[in-house]
């Protein structure tokens, strides 16, 4: 099962979701609030994990800086309920079997891209 590591800008209640679902998963705002974009990214190369985030500067790290995490999954959602980034996603693995890992995934309200990093 892929490791998630949760930006301090995804809801709360879509990591509860994830986490109810059995996801492992952890929240930047619940062990590390307020860190930088960089050490984010570095603690989710250290502990091998996947990053959702609704900031797009973790495609400047990826693709200018050169730091390659597990994968990056960026949310481009402007309107939503709070939960339903995790409803969206847990349906996304569990139905669609989608892999996240050695992509940097965007979803936005109506396509899903992948790019290999």
């Amino acid at each position: 099962m892929t490791l998630l590591l949760a930006d301090e800008n995804f809801p709360i209640p879509s990591f509860n979701i994830l986490v109810n679902k059995g996801y492992n998963i952890k929240h930047i705002i619940l062990d590390d609030a307020s860190i930088s974009d960089v050490e984010v990214m570095k603690i989710a190369i250290e502990e091998d994990r996947v990053i959702i985030t609704f900031d797009s500067d973790f495609g400047e790290l990826v693709f200018r800086v050169g730091m390659r995490p597990k994968g990056i999954i960026f949310f481009r959602w402007h309107d939503f309920m709070p939960d339903e980034p995790g409803i969206f996603l847990a349906d996304l693995i569990e139905r669609e079997n989608m892999t996240f890992e050695g992509y940097f995934t965007v979803i936005d309200a109506n396509q899903i891209r992948q790019r290999r990093l």
